[in-house]
C-alpha cells in the first residue's frame, strides 16, 4: 500500500489544521499542515490525564512541534523523525508540515474525544 499527500482529500479544522488521512486497517497514516501557535491540549480534555492516548511515529518536513509530557517536553524540528508514546499533549511551535502513523483503533478513540471537544468549543 502507498499513497501521496496529493492523492488524499483534505480535512480542515478551522484555519489552523489540514489533515489528509488514509486508513490501512490496523494503522492510519496522515499528512498534516498545522499553523504555528496551535495548542491541541484543550481537545484532549476528558481523556486519561487529559492527554492523547495514541502513539504516533512521524517526520517533520517543515517547522517545529512540541510534545508535552508530565515530566518533560520534546521539541521536534524540520528534518527530524519522532516517536510520541501515549500520554502526551502537542502544540505547534511554528508553521509545520508532518506525516504521522498511528494504530487506527487508538487514534480513532482519541479522535472521538478530540472531535467532541472541538465541536463544544465551536459553539
Amino acid at each position: 500500500m502507498h499513497t501521496s499527500r496529493e492523492a488524499l482529500a483534505p480535512e480542515m479544522i478551522g484555519d489552523f489544521y489540514e489533515g489528509r488521512l488514509v486508513d490501512w486497517g490496523d494503522y492510519s497514516a496522515y499528512f498534516e499542515r498545522i499553523k504555528g501557535g496551535t495548542d491541541f491540549s484543550p481537545y484532549f480534555v476528558g481523556l486519561p490525564n487529559d492527554s492523547c492516548q495514541s502513539p504516533h511515529w512521524g517526520y517533520v518536513f517543515k517547522g517545529a512541534i512540541r510534545f508535552i509530557y508530565d515530566d518533560h517536553d520534546e521539541l521536534i524540528s524540520a528534518g527530524e523523525a519522532y516517536y510520541a508514546p501515549p500520554g502526551h499533549r502537542v502544540e505547534c511551535v511554528e508553521d509545520a508540515e508532518t506525516v504521522e502513523f498511528a494504530p487506527s483503533a487508538a487514534f480513532q478513540a482519541t479522535m472521538e474525544v478530540f472531535g467532541k471537544n472541538l465541536e463544544a468549543q465551536s459553539r
